[in-house]
């Protein structure tokens, strides 16, 4: 038992171990979620969360320590939104067609989205930094730690609530636009992606690559826009 501790505390202190632990879990998550058909509850993030969640826990290891291995990851966030941009140049003469209504949706939803969790935490007598950290809960996650930093947010916070933000989205998206009888999955994916970032968008392009395109859209166009919105709705905010 001696050699096994001694093992595991040289393990965990070299970064890779927690990038292994990241991708492995996501890679055995995206296999559950295959072998049940992409089921939206089984979102891929949020069964690779869970057990990286359980064993950081249990192993008292701090977020600092983690993030060490996992920020790799972290890094390739930034390219891998730039990439989204591929599929949407065999989509763009459907875009240019659809720029006004692009155009009012991402104003409604962008606004919505900042305040409604504004003024729902405001509400319920949330100080200003976690005002400030919800504010750009809807945008991915590098985008969004800069947004909080910049307002006087708490930017580990931000992460894990654009994180929930995500995996919520992915979730229930696809039953929201069900129900309310939404069949045009450029609709879909837009509402995917400018509600629920990165995590939405790639449930988005399980659903269609029309709706993953749109999807891929929203998440650039809305992380431009909370730029802009988030810091003046948070000066007007008393």
């Amino acid at each position: 038992m001696q050699n096994v501790t001694q093992l595991w505390v040289y393990l965990s202190a070299s970064p890779l171990l927690w990038l292994f632990a990241t991708l492995a879990a996501f890679a055995i998550a995206d296999r559950i979620s295959a072998a049940t058909s992409r089921h939206p509850v089984a979102n891929p993030v949020l069964l690779a969360t869970i057990p990286l969640a359980v064993l950081l826990a249990c192993t008292h290891t701090p977020y600092t320590t983690y993030f060490a291995g996992a920020q790799f990851v972290h890094f390739m966030l930034g390219p891998a939104t730039v990439a989204l941009a591929v599929p949407l140049a065999s989509e763009w003469g459907r875009v240019k067609r659809l720029a006004v209504p692009i155009t009012i949706a991402l104003l409604a939803g962008s606004l919505t989205a900042i305040l409604s969790a504004v003024a729902i935490a405001w509400l319920f007598g949330a100080p200003h930094a976690v005002l400030a950290s919800l504010a750009p809960k809807s945008v991915t996650t590098p985008i969004a730690m800069g947004v909080s930093s910049l307002i006087g947010g708490l930017p580990s916070l931000t992460a894990t609530i654009v994180v929930i933000t995500g995996i919520l989205t992915g979730v229930i998206a696809g039953p929201t636009s069900k129900l309310f009888g939404i069949k045009d999955q450029a609709a879909h994916g837009f509402a995917c992606g400018l509600a629920g970032h990165g995590i939405a968008t790639a449930r988005a392009f399980h659903d269609s690559r029309l709706a993953g395109t749109f999807a891929g859209l929203a998440l650039a166009l809305n992380g431009v826009l909370t730029c802009v919105l988030a810091p003046l709705v948070m000066k007007l905010w008393p």
